[in-house]
């Protein structure tokens, strides 16, 4: 069931799906999910699902939550990387979820040049 949102807040349902696009409009692959944070209800990562087919053999790129910003003319998310510099990413496939413990929040934070967060 989709929970109808209005104004400047977004069901999660609506989020995950939504296309993410670098700075030239190249389409680099659509969020899979959300990472909050159980404490304080914000969301820390959206993972961006890249390749396979299906959801099969696809690689997931958590990106911190604040590199990304909505654009109304691409309908999705902008983000200020290119495919180049995916490659040396942190990622997983669907069945290696990593642990997000503050050591893996450290490294993902730190290659994408991010402030950490408290745990």
């Amino acid at each position: 069931m989709s929970t109808p949102m209005t104004g400047d807040v977004i069901s999660s349902d609506k989020v995950e799906g939504t296309k993410v696009y670098d700075h030239a409009g190249e389409k680099l692959g659509s969020i899979d999910d959300l990472v909050i944070d159980k404490q304080s209800g914000q969301i820390r990562y959206a993972v961006l699902e890249v390749g396979g087919f299906l959801g099969m053999g696809a690689h997931r790129y958590p990106l911190p939550w604040d590199m990304l910003e909505y654009d109304t003319t691409h309908d999705g998310y902008v983000v200020a990387l290119d495919k180049a510099k995916l490659e040396d990413a942190p990622r997983y496939a669907d069945a290696d979820v990593p642990a997000y413990t503050a050591d893996y929040a450290r490294r993902v934070n730190s290659y994408y040049g991010v402030g950490s967060f408290r745990f």
